[in-house]
């Protein structure tokens, strides 16, 4: 692919992921054209259905999900600081589009799904991160992570329903936070003389 080929295609799925996620997916692909500077043209060459441009996006997130994932599973910093982080994370990429948390949720066990393996890498990316916290014994005892990750999607929802970012969602996010940690590490670091 020509560089100038290359940087129309990653310019449409930045565009489409804003665009997604102010609208949802079914938002109008000359919107995504338009904010990406492109022509309908050029957005029909790179992507000939809505469904080839929700799966570029849906790459590039599989992509980030399993950086955020790598990233926090050896971030040594106290659980609670790793899990604010990587929760935060977690509610932005699960806010892919309008309405996605949802989604991914309610696909997260349905084979069925088109969308049932997008929600596997999550499934996968929380466990390494929650397994890798758990190894350390700084979770309390029989944490399920797809349980866990149930709830961080349900404050996804919200957060999605409601509009918050995820600063505004931080206080649920705590919440999941405040009952998986072991009571043994504390939920806030001491300030350093």
């Amino acid at each position: 692919m020509r560089a100038d080929a290359r940087r129309n295609r990653e310019k449409l799925i930045e565009a489409a992921r804003a665009v997604f996620r102010e609208a949802g997916s079914q938002a109008s692909l000359d919107d995504v054209a338009k904010r990406a500077g492109v022509g309908p043209g050029t957005l029909y060459r790179h992507f000939p259905t809505r469904d080839d441009l929700i799966d570029a996006v849906m790459k590039d997130w599989s992509l980030r999900i399993e950086a955020d994932a790598d990233a926090a599973s050896v971030d040594p910093r106290p659980a609670p600081e790793v899990l604010r982080d990587w929760f935060g994370r977690f509610v932005d990429n699960v806010g892919i589009y309008r309405g996605a948390a949802a989604k991914l949720m309610s696909a997260m066990d349905d084979e069925s799904s088109p969308i049932y393996r997008k929600c596997q890498v999550l499934v996968a990316a929380n466990a390494k991160v929650l397994g890798g916290l758990a190894d350390r014994g700084e979770l309390r005892s029989g944490v399920d992570d797809r349980e866990v990750m149930r709830l961080i999607s349900g404050v996804a929802s919200v957060a999605d329903n409601v509009g918050f970012d995820t600063a505004r969602a931080s206080g649920m996010i705590d919440i999941v936070i405040t009952g998986i940690v072991a009571p043994t590490v504390p939920l806030r670091s001491e300030p350093r003389p």
